[in-house]
């Protein structure tokens, strides 16, 4: 694998062999794997009801709510979401986050109350006692509980300022209610106290199946009834959206190597479907001693060392038996959890029936499992997972899938974040640095090709808050400019990224409105209610947010061509559009000539002020076989082009014309919002 240092972690970004399309194949009909330990992990225990205000306070209030009752707070699913500077929504985006909930047991309710309360004074330790004696009388919302946070390790100090400061927030709130009992919040840094795998593809619970080897003391009946089923299982997808299954195994290498289970299919059923699986999430099936500290702490090396298991190993009368688990073998507990790569369910704008027409194919979504284990695991179960062919992948496979699903990927997909700002600008000045090398023979005048910002996306520029340049991208040593630099039109509007499960829902209902700046105001009001968060008005304004307001769209190529990253977007004329649409209903299905020109395709280079937006990711999609790219627009030009829709009477799609940033040609596509 090539390796490179990003976030303070030596990653691999590439494997070293040509594996862009085996890679891709595999995450279709194989099976491939990602070592996602480097992700950060944060640790916040305390009552359940302050702990569900501290999320609230600082997630996205879009979708159901962190503290859930029935469908996260058991621990059974897990929640992805994005988190927000406390209060700040729609401001302050930081990034998307996994939230789990560690399984509750009610037997043991009252005794990790008096572990966890502390014993500084005699009244303190009188109220435990009476805690204990009443447990059976005691709310559950009074419990001690623990939560897990799992973020990009470029987001660990922002979520966990975020977290420390909505922690402080709700324990004002709860003494400026007159609630006086002792509340105590413990936010740990787990960071490499685990090590996680993500096994993407339909043969990933076969894989599983045959790398662990689940103890025999587990006398669970929902455990027992899902292994039982990963067997005959041919995709991940038909498994509730983050179901979280907890389990205790034996050391892999006692059974290296493996071989993976094998379906059973009968050959009259075929082609078959994968049936939804008969288990559901419950939190007896999450139940884990992962979450314990001192079980963790007790791992991080493991007994015997490999040598040792390749002495027994050698002892056997067959070569190549596995080995029979002993008492002091070591049973290592992991929690398997099923992850979907997929946009939202949320219908966006152009799945309708005329942008089928159009030959639009539907996102396939990419199904697996996250195995979080113990630190100190990370090679044992790494070997067993991929000594039956699973492919290994590095960050380009991780962001290659994202793409492919039609999901936006964190960072290259959100705007305005910090992390986002610090890859740009480190790409950009690599990019440019390598560009200066160059002799001007040799690169691309992007001045000449009326390339306004060649390097990273002008956000402030699309949104209307400067000014742009009067010499786009000019040569920076032949050509001075003697322009003063543009001041901010108006530094009282704050550029934000509207994204959620709900964008393409909220979008539907402000456009239908007569004043859908006013109807933006109110839905966002809706939205900040719903977590009891202060009015929006004391933060922005209906004109402010309406102006700084981007959304991310997908972007699917009418003909050939694959947009690149930086590709321009613009906004086409109602009789260039229409001309359009009416030569390529024309030439439907009819094969052009050696010399003959695409009907969606011009050489004509619009002016730099019809920039709509910006690719932020971009390339030609294997699984769509055509050009496919994810990138992003202001709110006020999402409008116009619905507008422009309505009136030629094209339905809900949206068009557009697509620019790489060093080429003459521009080519239409059709754009539709990503609810993500």
């Amino acid at each position: 694998m090539h390796m490179e240092t990003l976030w303070g972690y030596s990653l691999a970004v590439t494997p070293t062999e040509k594996s862009f399309r085996p890679s891709h194949r595999a995450s279709v009909h194989g099976a491939i794997l990602h070592d996602a330990s480097y992700y950060s992990l944060i640790e916040l225990q305390g009552p359940e009801v302050e702990l569900k205000g501290i999320l609230e306070y600082c997630c996205d209030p879009q979708g159901p709510s962190p503290g859930a009752q029935r469908r996260y707070t058991t621990g059974s699913r897990t929640l992805d979401t994005h988190a927000y500077e406390p209060g700040d929504f729609p401001y302050g985006l930081l990034g998307p986050v996994t939230i789990m909930w560690r399984p509750n047991r009610p037997s043991i309710n009252a005794d990790a109350a008096k572990v966890d309360a502390p014993k500084t004074s005699k009244t303190q330790g009188s109220d435990t006692t009476k805690a204990k004696s009443k447990a059976k009388e005691a709310p559950q919302t009074n419990i001690i509980r623990t939560v897990w946070i799992r973020c990009h390790p470029d987001m660990f100090d922002p979520v966990f300022n975020a977290l420390r400061t909505s922690a402080s927030h709700i324990l004002d709130a709860r003494k400026k209610a007159g609630n006086s009992d002792f509340c105590k919040i413990d936010l740990a840094d787990l960071r490499e106290h685990v090590n996680v795998f993500e096994i993407v593809g339909p043969k990933s619970s076969q894989v599983i199946k045959g790398a662990l080897r689940p103890v025999n003391e587990d006398k669970r009946d929902e455990f027992k009834k899902f292994w039982s089923s990963l067997t005959d299982l041919q995709s991940a997808g038909s498994i509730p959206r983050g179901m979280v299954v907890g389990l205790k195994v034996y050391d892999p290498r006692l059974s290296f190597p493996p071989k993976n289970a094998k379906p059973k299919v009968a050959k009259d059923d075929l082609p078959s479907l994968s049936l939804p699986s008969a288990t559901f999430p419950t939190s007896t099936l999450a139940q884990s001693e992962i979450w314990e500290e001192n079980v963790r702490h007790a791992l991080r090396k493991p007994r015997y060392k490999t040598k040792d298991i390749d002495e027994r190993k050698s002892k056997n009368l067959v070569p190549g038996t596995p080995l029979s688990p002993e008492r002091q073998d070591d049973r290592i507990p992991a929690l398997l959890i099923q992850r979907s790569i997929e946009r939202p369910a949320a219908i966006s704008a152009s799945s309708s029936s005329s942008s089928a027409r159009e030959g639009d194919k539907s996102d396939n979504g990419l199904h697996g499992w996250m195995l979080i284990v113990p630190s100190g695991w990370s090679m044992p179960f790494f070997m067993s997972l991929i000594h039956t062919g699973t492919r290994v992948g590095g960050q380009r496979e991780r962001q290659t899938q994202a793409f492919e699903a039609g999901a936006a990927y964190f960072p290259r997909d959100y705007p305005f974040t910090a992390t986002y700002e610090s890859q740009t600008n480190a790409a950009a000045a690599k990019e440019k640095e390598s560009w200066e090398k160059k002799p001007p023979a040799k690169r691309v005048n992007y001045g000449a090709v009326g390339t306004r910002s060649p390097w990273k996306p002008d956000w402030d520029v699309v949104l209307g808050l400067r000014t742009a340049s009067v010499t786009p991208a000019a040569e920076s040593e032949d050509l001075v400019s003697t322009q003063r630099e543009p001041r901010a039109a108006n530094v009282e509007i704050k550029p934000w990224l509207l994204c959620g499960p709900q964008v393409p829902s909220v979008l539907n209902t402000i456009f239908s409105m007569l004043n859908p700046t006013a109807g933006l105001l109110e839905e966002l009001k809706r939205l900040r209610m719903k977590r009891n968060l202060d009015p929006i008005g004391s933060i922005a304004n209906a004109d402010s947010l309406w102006k700084g307001a981007l959304v991310r769209v997908r972007v699917n190529l009418l003909g050939r061509g694959s947009p690149g990253e930086l590709a321009m977007l613009y906004q086409t004329e109602d009789k260039d559009l229409r001309q359009w649409i009416k030569t390529r209903a024309t030439n439907r299905g009819r094969i052009l000539e050696d010399n003959e020109e695409e009907p969606e395709v011009t050489h004509a280079i619009p002016s730099s002020d019809a920039i709509i937006g910006y690719v932020t990711t971009g390339n030609y999609s294997l699984s769509r076989g055509q050009g496919f790219a994810i990138g992003a627009v202001p709110l006020a030009r999402i409008h116009d082009l619905k507008q422009q829709a309505e009136r030629l009477h094209l339905g809900a799609s949206m068009h557009t014309m697509v620019r790489d940033r060093g080429d003459t040609i521009c080519r239409l596509a059709r754009v539709g919002i990503l609810g993500s």
